[in-house]
């Protein structure tokens, strides 16, 4: 079975601050083409990835996009409860409705945020409880997700853990083949 963890840039990070912003498009496009060929290739089974606002969601819509025609399965994991209280409604609600759509929806703690430490324990689940790992990350512009990379490279000093960095290079590639596709399409 083969678990992949989704991880990445908030969408503050990348400037997103509208649903409708085509950097999404592009984002999901490049997430879409990753998972299709992982599932052709019979090497994903889930995809398991966290609450925040940004690469993680778009990740679990894309994902549950793509059960209509591959047998894959989600997992939404939260660091703890509550996790959205302090965001607007429109964004609670949009985390509620993919908690409704995804297959398995969890927190790591049964309370409140109260200390990092729960953030690390985390971290230390989504990267035990999975085979591989794909951030949409560049090492080069660090953001949150730095602590996950850092997280990931320690890790694959002792296991075997593969990690697919997507950067801005290779977005700004798939921004350009998504382009090019749709006047082909007109």
């Amino acid at each position: 079975m083969k678990r992949l963890w989704i991880t990445g840039y908030r969408s503050y990070e990348l400037g997103v601050f509208s649903p409708k912003d085509p950097k999404i498009t592009v984002i999901k496009y490049c997430l879409n083409r990753k998972l299709k060929q992982l599932l052709e290739d019979g090497e994903l089974d889930w995809v398991i990835s966290g609450p925040n606002l940004g690469v993680e969601q778009w990740a679990l819509e894309e994902a549950i996009e793509l059960q209509k025609d591959y047998p894959i399965h989600t997992s939404l994991m939260a660091p703890y409860q509550e996790f959205s209280k302090r965001w607007n409604e429109e964004n609670q609600a949009r985390l509620y409705n993919l908690q409704e759509q995804v297959d398995f929806y969890g927190a790591t703690s049964n309370r409140p945020y109260q200390s990092p430490v729960q953030l690390r324990n985390y971290q230390n689940f989504m990267i035990e409880h999975t085979d591989s790992a794909l951030m949409i990350y560049d090492p080069e512009k660090p953001g949150k997700p730095k602590y996950d990379y850092e997280l990931i490279l320690k890790y694959q000093e002792q296991k075997d853990y593969d990690l697919d960095l997507i950067d801005f290079y290779s977005l700004q590639d798939a921004a350009n083949e998504y382009e090019e596709n749709r006047r082909y399409q007109n």
